[in-house]
């Protein structure tokens, strides 16, 4: 798990940089929506995912303790907007190690282990919405 220093970092600089690489169709950005499990305000969070046959693979890189994650397991889901599209997801459901690692590509696998990532999580989607402007 990445220190605290470095998430409290990345919520406030990076995730407002990498946001803008959500709104590309390519690349593994995306935000996920959520709702505030105690102040019912709707929330974005730049994250990284992994599409799936049944919707995203997720590594929980600072653990199952930020706001997003939990806001989503309160409320039984959200939404992921990736690649210009809005996916509806469910409940997060955790997965194990070894059978996450080994859908990430080479790189992207070395680089969790590297960095000692040890909770996935996967979301399944209903489907992509249109996006309105």
């Amino acid at each position: 798990m990445l220190p605290d220093r470095i998430r409290t970092f990345n919520k406030y600089v990076t995730n407002r940089i990498t946001r803008r690489f959500a709104n590309v169709s390519h690349g593994p950005f995306a935000i996920i929506g959520h709702i505030g499990r105690r102040s019912g305000k709707h929330y974005e969070t730049t994250i990284m995912v992994r599409p799936t046959r049944e919707g995203f693979l997720i590594a929980l890189t600072y653990g199952p303790q930020v706001d997003w994650y939990r806001n989503v397991l309160a409320t039984g889901g959200g939404t992921i907007y990736w690649h210009k599209r809005l996916y509806t997801v469910g409940k997060p459901e955790p997965m194990a190690v070894q059978t996450a690692l080994s859908l990430f590509p080479q790189p992207e696998k070395l680089i969790l282990r590297m960095l000692g990532i040890q909770n996935f999580v996967q979301v399944k989607s209903s489907g992509s919405e249109p996006i309105r402007a």
